[in-house]
């Protein structure tokens, strides 16, 4: 093989060799990691799916699992669906617990009735000059 052939494909394996570390490793990598979580699944963990479903695990079939996305309502899923296990301190902003709703529903009443009150219970739409 000549010098010029050498320093023509050398490169190209150099591009292999880069791809092979920057892309095909790393990827390799989290689909391992991936398929871990998913056989490690048990009754009674919280999930999120690929889709960005959150349920609770009711059972584990062979490939197939069984969640629970609200009481009484459960669906089956393929375990490759299952995207990550969900820590208590990953639930999503719109699962505060009911007490902050309850709350602030009481305040906006209260504003409600303040604006009802100065208004001499008419509605302003409805208020004759």
């Amino acid at each position: 093989m000549d010098m010029g052939q050498l320093g023509s494909i050398l490169p190209l394996i150099l591009l292999v060799v880069v791809f092979y570390f920057l892309l095909i490793r790393p990827q390799r990598k989290r689909q391992q990691e991936a398929i871990k979580m998913q056989n490690s699944l048990g009754p009674g963990a919280r999930v999120m799916t690929t889709t960005g479903l959150f349920g609770t695990v009711v059972a584990v079939d062979n490939e197939d699992v069984i969640l629970e996305v609200a009481p009484g309502i459960e669906t089956r899923w393929v375990k490759a669906a299952i995207g990550r296990v969900v820590t208590p301190g990953d639930a999503p902003a719109d699962a505060e617990p009911a007490d902050d709703e309850a709350e602030l529903g009481e305040e906006g009443k209260k504003e409600s009735e303040a604006t009802v009150e100065r208004n001499g219970d008419q509605d302003s739409s409805t208020k004759q000059s």
